[in-house]
């Protein structure tokens, strides 16, 4: 059964999000954690690197890990192997955090179904650019 634009909880999750953490944020224009920040920046969101190795990016001060930023967190965005998915699921379930978003390619089950249990919405192997393209164009 087909949903309505109205009912996608992804439309109204990048509707109502104001802020995004984005664990594996590299200051390197280059990389894909980067040019997807940038386009999420320029679309009106606050973009909070989290990467313990750089001091900033996209203009915002770096923080080590999730539990280090200051205020409210909308989405955790994951740029970062699957390997290092649970420590961060942890740390957002920690903030209580309403989203996780697992990029392309960032799979782990366990984590999801944690971070669900939690209470936490969860997207996973998505890029939120192109879902933000598909819905926001």
């Amino acid at each position: 059964m087909a949903t309505s634009p109205q009912s996608d909880p992804i439309t109204e999750l990048l509707q109502r999000a104001k802020t995004i953490a984005v664990v594996g944020l590299s200051d390197t224009p280059t990389r894909a954690s980067h040019g997807v920040s940038a386009y999420m920046q320029s679309h009106g969101y606050r973009i909070i690197p989290v990467n313990p190795n750089i001091e900033s990016a996209l203009g915002q001060k770096a923080y080590a890990s999730l539990l280090e930023v200051p205020g409210p967190i909308d989405i955790v965005n994951i740029f970062r192997r699957p390997e290092f998915v649970e420590e961060v699921v942890e740390q957002a379930i920690q903030r209580k955090v309403p989203a996780i978003w697992m990029q392309e390619e960032v799979i782990h089950e366990k984590a999801a179904a944690k971070a669900r249990q939690a209470g936490i919405f969860v997207v996973m192997d998505r890029c939120i650019l192109q879902e933000h393209l598909k819905r926001f164009r």
